[in-house]
């Protein structure tokens, strides 16, 4: 039985409950494998994983360092072909009034316009992407509506 994969456009406005984020952008990038968040002092200390989310842009930005004792090291190979070595941590994301987990490496994202991109191994196999649309979780409501008047 196939499940309903839901349309998300080429970006949306997601909550990070786990993290105490809402309102955060994310781009989706369906050329992209792994999702990832800007975060900036990475750090490592006895078998802990440090780091500080979003940055002074963001309203819900504070100097708040945020603690993982579950992390792991992954490689992620960039659009030019670069390999890097990444923190992943294990989250919850926020969208179309659903909660799903999400693996999201760290990176510093700061000179991207978007905190967060959300890759493949995240949106496979529950959304379909229209890249025409934007924001469809965080206008949900107003989405459904139009859809219901167009049919």
């Amino acid at each position: 039985m196939s499940k309903h994969k839901i349309v998300i456009g080429r970006t949306d406005i997601a909550d990070f409950p786990d993290l105490g984020f809402n309102q955060v952008e994310v781009k989706i990038d369906t050329g992209a494998y792994t999702s990832s968040i800007h975060c900036k002092s990475i750090k490592v200390k006895d078998g802990k994983l440090y780091c500080i989310f979003l940055d002074e842009k963001h309203p819900e930005y504070s100097l708040k360092t945020h603690t993982f004792e579950n992390f792991k090291t992954i490689r992620v190979k960039s659009s030019n072909g670069i390999s890097q070595k990444r923190y992943e941590i294990k989250s919850k994301i926020k969208l179309f009034d659903k909660i799903y987990s999400i693996s999201l490496s760290l990176s510093d994202r700061k000179d991207m316009k978007y905190p967060v991109l959300l890759g493949r191994k995240f949106l496979n196999p529950k959304f379909i992407v229209d890249p025409a649309l934007i924001d469809l979780s965080h206008k949900n409501n107003i989405y459904e509506y139009q859809n219901i008047i167009q049919k």
